[in-house]
């Protein structure tokens, strides 16, 4: 009987080693399918941002799987977390702005632009640290992000009334990180984008500055001219650019709020946040100004 039952016992772990096997070798192929799939795929990098709602709306709707082109978003935090995909060959194209891809363009990636975006920032200051004004900055933090928009924009507005004490420009490269810190009284103004602006000015923050104001326009999609060389992934960015379109003729029509679902799935913001959010509109892919060029060629946006 107990021969029987050692026999049993073995053969129960031999049963279950083997079953645990096949579930490893299931799950080894179903990652490499993953992997080859995602090779083939148009790789966009996004941000939790308004200018990339046009590519989350084509993946949500399914405008792109209607058009016959793979598109898988890589959602990321901080635009320089795109930038180092876009370096390391991760990603196809990416939402970005002018200052970050003449720098990558600089630093010897070949990009080329696929158009410009809607993209706006505005400055925001600390309602309880009384900040109404840039020259209020004198000696109180602004939060950006080095080698950016917010960057040349934060150093553009100090320079333009020149505060008697320095200003000084902290780096927070997650977006959502510098408006929580705003909300929660840890800076005394910050660079924002919308979503996340809209959520500052409802909670009273008051804006400082405006880039429309100035008629500056920064934001942009890049991709890599040597990963989009073949025909194959050219005509994926063929598609790819069509959907986006189609995505930007349904936001027009129906407007932003329409989507909230999709603007709170992806940009990590609340139903209050969307209602505050102002009409905007999404124009189809025109190349950036040269004038807007040109101001990447200026020193005076680098931190030091």
């Amino acid at each position: 009987m107990r021969h029987l039952l050692t026999y049993l016992l073995c053969l129960l772990l031999m049963a279950c080693g083997s079953s645990v096997q096949e579930e490893k070798e299931k799950q080894r192929q179903a990652k490499a399918e993953d992997m080859r799939r995602d090779s083939l795929a148009f790789k966009v990098g996004v941000t939790p941002t308004l200018d990339c709602l046009p590519f989350y709306l084509a993946q949500e709707q399914g405008i792109f799987d209607t058009l016959g082109v793979d598109v898988h978003l890589k959602c990321k935090e901080a635009q320089m977390d795109c930038d180092e995909a876009m370096r390391s060959g991760q990603i196809e194209c990416m939402v970005s702005d002018l200052m970050r891809t003449e720098l990558l363009r600089k630093e010897g990636v070949p990009l080329q632009y696929l158009g410009a975006t809607n993209a706006y920032w505005q400055m925001i200051g600390n309602r309880k640290a009384r900040i109404k004004d840039i020259k209020s900055l004198g000696d109180k933090m602004v939060a950006m992000a080095r080698y950016s928009a917010t960057d040349y924009l934060a150093t553009l507005g100090i320079d333009s009334v020149k505060p008697s004490n320095p200003v000084f420009r902290i780096q927070v490269n997650d977006v959502q990180v510098r408006l929580m810190m705003l909300l929660n009284n840890e800076m005394d103004a910050v660079m924002l984008p919308e979503p996340q602006a809209s959520c500052a000015r409802h909670n009273n923050h008051p804006v400082l500055m405006d880039s429309r104001d100035k008629d500056i326009r920064l934001g942009v999609i890049a991709a890599n001219s040597r990963r989009i060389a073949d025909a194959r992934r050219q005509q994926q960015m063929s598609l790819l650019i069509k959907g986006y379109e189609m995505a930007c003729d349904s936001l027009n029509e129906k407007g932003v709020k329409h989507y909230g679902f999709i603007i709170k799935k992806y940009c990590h913001v609340n139903e209050t946040t969307v209602k505050a959010l102002p009409h905007i509109s999404f124009p189809h892919l025109a190349p950036p100004r040269q004038k807007d060029i040109d101001r990447t060629k200026s020193p005076k946006w680098r931190t030091s």
